[in-house]
């Protein structure tokens, strides 16, 4: 079934099945229909996320076993919740301690029946994989290595034997392996199997072989299939080689279970129409709502005093899409240079076995590939060798695109190299064999590259308005004006009903109130300036202006941090910031001078919980309190309301105030009965019961349609109707709305001659017709009303 909303629970040892089995009376409660379960799968002892997945065939005993979850299901179940699973078939963990199939393929080689599981060049590393483990290199690790009957140990680490070897001497023990053993610094260049992302740990799995796929979803689709389990979300379906066959499969599989992707949609791209998925996890909802409460004009004034202010480093103008290009280069020549090489590899291949394309060189080759996975504006796209090339897969590397790879090439004849590379990746020179093969690790390493380049380095170099920087925005374009809102939510109640909304999750950069309150710096652009200056004559010096600029708007969207925790929190995801964006320290070269001065600075400064800094940002929040409390409520009641299901995350419900993971991972902690409900709270509740209890307005049939407003301040309010029957509407850049003079006579339209209640303010009721704005909001900016049903009828649903 469709679920009415969703509620994200991060299980983890510290919160396994039967702390989320408590937790189900309240959430009951709160009105959700679905408890939305991080992965449940055995993973990596202690892992605190699940996605390190090592067994397929059982839930994880950390957790509480096969049993702890049906019992967590039962019980959801008696209170009218459903379950709906997060899988993860991308990858599993590389640790042949646990993983079976992978100790399996290391002990036996590539006549393993384990082989045909993960994506390895057996060629590339001359019969072996290579297993970048050593903390240095191999001369210099040799004393650590014992064997242990059938085991090699290294530290707490183990690899199985081959058969046979145990009693050889210790450099020829390591030589007759089915691996390579070596310092984790050559995965940069040598790695010969797919992984996640740059992530040498975790390792591809092949589900596009049917075989594998059966053996990797016989579990899931079995608590699917007797009803402990009623929905799936996908992680990472760019990572597969066919997301479009995979998803067919699992559909059928499952029988049409519920599926959302987590598929990160760029600007205008659409999710492929004939994915069998009812849409994605919601990035791209995030974004459009987002950007309703970005002023684009402070927007475009705070970027010039962000260029003044922090002199950015990487690109002198600031400009949003040279930072990307010069992050792409960054990551596809170093971090991804072990996947460059491998795309070499197999476009010389192809080359060298036809008379036609014999003649382009490797070097010619390499180039080619580089410049062309630089400059796909999306994460990839969506073919098979042999397969029909539809116009968005070819848009994603279009002339354009073909011409500047060109024009890097000082040889033209040379050049032709880029065309040989296109005609590949998008399949077009035939299947089978090679020309599959980088058909498919095209599309694989694209993903990996634009991830790793665009959320993981230029969002944190690129920081003018923080709140922009999550994925699936648009940071140099941060603003989205209500009738581009109103045109996305129409295509959603159109082509993806069911699809999924989210505003924080366990992969946002900052929760969505941490957003909201940062986004009013776009309306008050001049005074954020001359207090970043001010707060700089009152702080220790920055080790670099642009980490003093992200630092301190980080400060001021979690002021209301409890007491004490400012340090403990801002710290460490101020130090991920920079070692991701990689222009002062990086996770693989760290600068111990530049990092201490970055503790110490923040330490001091933005996380100080007393001190003249403290009181400027304390005051400068408080006076735009009501301002950031208009963002956290519109946001919260945009997404409850819109197409889509709604995805709430743990403890989002209250007011949120996280950062980027582990900070927004923590155990989850349902409010103290009897606690007084906030309101956003209470807001969150009203709506959850409404779609719950009107299926009809919120579900696949229902309509969306925007309302107009007329009157001065008519651009300040975002209003919809859904079927007729519910009518959202919210205050959109308050602080702009307040110094223009408020609302002044600007009346919304609302549907008909029908009486509407205010559920957010019982008691409150509205003639059909024209109201006046500044009388709808003034309890509250925001308002959510039903229409109320004729006397001696039932409320329609």
């Amino acid at each position: 079934m469709t679920p009415s909303a969703t509620y994200r629970l991060q299980l983890q040892p510290d919160f396994p099945f039967s702390a989320a089995e408590d937790a189900v009376p309240y959430l009951a409660t709160l009105g959700v229909s679905h408890l939305h379960l991080s992965p449940v799968l055995e993973a990596v002892p202690g892992s605190t996320h699940g996605y390190d997945v090592v067994d397929h065939g059982r839930v994880r005993a950390e957790l509480g076993g096969e049993e702890g979850l049906r019992r967590l299901s039962r019980t959801a179940r008696r209170h009218g919740l459903g379950l709906v699973l997060d899988i993860v078939p991308n990858h599993m963990a590389a640790d042949p301690r646990h993983n079976h199939a992978l100790r399996e393929v290391l002990r036996e080689g590539p006549g393993s029946p384990y082989a045909r599981w993960f994506d390895i060049d057996w060629a590339a590393g001359d019969g072996k994989i290579l297993l970048p483990v050593l903390g240095g290199r191999l001369g210099d690790e040799m004393e650590g290595f014992r064997v242990d009957g059938e085991v090699l140990r290294h530290g707490g680490q183990e690899f199985p034997l081959r058969a046979g070897t145990s009693g050889l001497p210790l450099p020829g023990l390591l030589d007759a392996q089915h691996y390579r053993l070596c310092w984790w610094r050559l995965a940069r260049t040598e790695l010969n199997y797919r992984r996640f992302f740059t992530v040498s740990e975790l390792i591809g799995v092949r589900v596009e072989d049917p075989e594998v796929f059966a053996a990797t979803h016989a579990k899931i689709l079995g608590l699917v299939r007797d009803g402990t389990v009623e929905g799936l979300r996908i992680d990472h379906p760019d990572g597969l080689a066919d997301p479009a066959g995979y998803l067919e499969r699992l559909s059928a599989a499952s029988g049409g279970a519920w599926t959302v992707v987590e598929k990160i949609l760029t600007g205008p791209e659409p999710l492929p129409a004939g994915w069998a998925v009812a849409g994605t996890t919601g990035y791209d909802a995030l974004h459009r709502i987002d950007g309703l409460f970005v002023d684009p004009v402070g927007a475009a004034e705070l970027l010039g005093h962000y260029r003044e202010s922090a002199s950015p480093a990487v690109d002198r103008g600031g400009y949003w899409q040279a930072t990307v290009r010069r992050a792409a280069y960054r990551v596809v020549t170093h971090e991804l240079a072990a996947e460059t090489a491998l795309l070499t590899r197999l476009a010389s291949r192809v080359c060298a076995g036809d008379p036609a394309l014999r003649d382009h060189a490797p070097w010619a080759l390499r180039t080619a590939v580089r410049e062309l996975l630089v400059r796909v504006p999306v994460y990839r796209p969506y073919v098979t060798a042999g397969g029909p090339c539809t116009e968005s897969a070819a848009a994603a590397l279009d002339a354009t695109a073909v011409s500047d790879a060109k024009a890097v090439f000082a040889v033209r004849e040379e050049a032709a190299a880029v065309d040989v590379v296109r005609e590949l990746a998008l399949g077009r020179l035939g299947p089978g064999g090679d020309r599959a093969a980088f058909c498919d690790r095209f599309a694989q390493t694209a993903s990996a590259l634009r991830a790793k380049s665009v959320e993981d380095t230029a969002y944190y170099r690129y920081v003018p308005l923080i709140s922009a920087n999550e994925v699936g925005g648009d940071p140099g374009a941060p603003a989205v004006a209500p009738e581009d809102f109103h045109a996305f939510c129409a295509r959603l109640a159109r082509d993806w009903p069911a699809t999924g909304t989210a505003l924080t999750t366990h992969d946002t950069k900052r929760s969505a109130d941490v957003r909201a309150a940062v986004a009013v710096l776009s309306e008050c652009p001049g005074r954020w300036s001359r207090l970043v200056a001010e707060l700089a004559r009152t702080a220790p010096a920055a080790p670099d202006p642009q980490l003093a600029w992200q630092a301190w708007q980080t400060a001021f969207g979690c002021v209301g941090f409890p007491a004490g925790e400012q340090a403990a929190r801002l710290v460490p995801a101020l130090l991920k910031a920079v070692r991701e964006s990689g222009l002062f320290t990086s996770w693989t070269e760290p600068d111990p001078g530049y990092e201490r001065a970055m503790t110490d600075f923040v330490a001091a400064g933005p996380a100080a919980a007393t001190g003249p800094a403290r009181e400027l940002l304390a005051e400068f929040a408080a006076t735009l309190a009501p301002h950031v409390r208009a963002n956290v409520l519109g946001a919260a009641l945009v997404q409850l309301t819109m197409p889509g299901v709604p995805d709430l995350y743990q403890g989002t419900e209250r007011e949120y105030l996280a950062l980027v993971d582990p900070d927004n991972r923590r155990p989850f902690s349902p409010p103290s009965p009897g606690s007084p409900a906030s309101g956003k709270e209470a807001l969150t509740a009203a709506a959850l019961r409404l779609r719950r209890e009107r299926p009809g307005v919120f579900g696949e049939s229902g309509t969306y349609v925007p309302l107009a407003a007329s009157g001065p301040a008519a651009g300040h309010l975002l209003a919809f109707c859904r079927s007729g029957e519910v009518v959202t509407a919210v205050t959109r850049l308050s602080l702009r709305l307040a110094e223009a003079g408020g609302w002044r006579g600007t009346e919304l339209a609302l549907p008909d001659d029908g009486v509407w209640r205010d559920l957010l303010a019982p008691g409150r009721e509205f003639s059909g017709g024209g109201v006046a704005v500044a009388e709808l909001f003034d309890r509250g900016p925001v308002a959510l009303l039903s229409r109320a049903a004729p006397a001696g009828t039932s409320d329609p649903g």
